[in-house]
């Protein structure tokens, strides 16, 4: 058999562990043929491919194909890509991506590709998988920068109020809020009312406390539409008049080497993608259930989200223990 392997959609630690994984399965244990496709979906476009080996740098691209069509006149996107899938003699491609790339994968696979979906993303919201690579080192990264910023606002009273990344998932700012003893958390799903925020502050100021952490996932949502690490470092102090600094995480959350579990975790999900092209299994996103590799249907990932909801243990747990979740 031979097969194509992409990553589309941002960078993330563990798609190199994910390409060793499913590339040297397929050549040492099946006997297949692997093909590295540059820069995403703009590489299955352009036919921008090579033959696989240890230096292969793949790239990627937040290329949609079923989103526009290609200069005038010619042919769709999808349909250009089906035709160098069959100019290429490819009998499955892999897909490395978060929500948008499983949804591609999807699309392509009810074409008529033979697809093998590979969820990824730092922010842990791909729905049908317990758990995506990336997620534990962009944890692991903003719990640190927790930690180094206790002793600042500590030592200068102030409140430091900690940015991470997710748009719609606060699974990181959950995370990471809790392994880094944050006071407040504020996710997407939940909402957050700033006067119980202030309270919270004020509260621990009169208990002798006169500095606190509050993390903020990227996607929570502010009257101003600014950052919003920017909106609630400005509202505390004025509210509060405790001095009050922002910090944004930024990029830093999803580049660099992932931790040994993303590895492991990209290693075995590479694998099984690979178990599943030799067992003719298409169309379908390899997932962990538990502690158990599995897969899952294309069609039932498309357009979900996995969130946090209120219920869930570490919120619960944290509220137990007086963090303030902004309700």
């Amino acid at each position: 058999m031979k097969i194509g392997i992409l990553s589309s959609g941002g960078d993330c630690p563990g798609i190199n562990a994910t390409i060793r994984g499913v590339g040297k399965t397929a050549i040492m244990h099946y006997g297949m043929e692997v093909i590295g496709i540059h820069s995403g979906f703009v590489g299955l476009l352009n036919k921008d491919i090579q033959s696989f080996d240890e230096r292969t740098i793949l790239g990627t691209s937040r290329e949609k194909p079923f989103r526009k069509l290609l200069a005038s006149g010619e042919s769709e996107k999808p349909q250009v890509i089906l035709q160098n899938y069959e100019e290429l003699g490819l009998d499955c491609l892999v897909c490395i991506g978060g929500n948008g790339t499983q949804k591609t994968a999807g699309m392509l696979s009810e074409l008529g590709l033979n697809v093998i979906g590979v969820p990824k993303t730092i922010d842990n919201d791909v729905w049908g998988t317990d758990i995506t690579f990336g997620f534990d080192t962009a944890v692991n990264i903003a719990t640190d920068a927790i930690d180094r910023l206790h002793s600042t606002a500590s030592s200068h009273k102030r409140v430091m109020v900690v940015e991470v990344m997710g748009h719609h998932a606060g699974w990181i700012a959950l995370y990471a809020g809790m392994a880094g003893g944050a006071d407040v958390i504020l996710l997407p799903e939940l909402g957050y009312d700033m006067d119980k925020v202030n309270e919270t502050i004020l509260e621990r100021a009169q208990r002798g406390k006169p500095y606190s952490i509050v993390v903020v996932a990227e996607g929570v949502s502010t009257p101003d539409k600014k950052r919003p690490s920017d909106y609630i470092t400005r509202t505390i102090e004025a509210a509060t008049g405790i001095e009050s600094r922002d910090t944004v995480l930024g990029y830093i959350q999803r580049g660099g080497n992932p931790s040994p579990f993303d590895r492991n975790l990209a290693t075995r999900l590479g694998g099984h993608a690979t178990e599943l092209i030799a067992n003719r299994q298409f169309g379908r996103m390899v997932c962990m259930k538990g502690n158990e590799v599995d897969s899952i249907a294309l069609s039932e990932v498309a357009g979900k989200l996995k969130l946090v909801t209120p219920d869930h243990d570490l919120i619960i747990q944290g509220e137990r223990m007086g963090i303030s979740f902004g309700k």
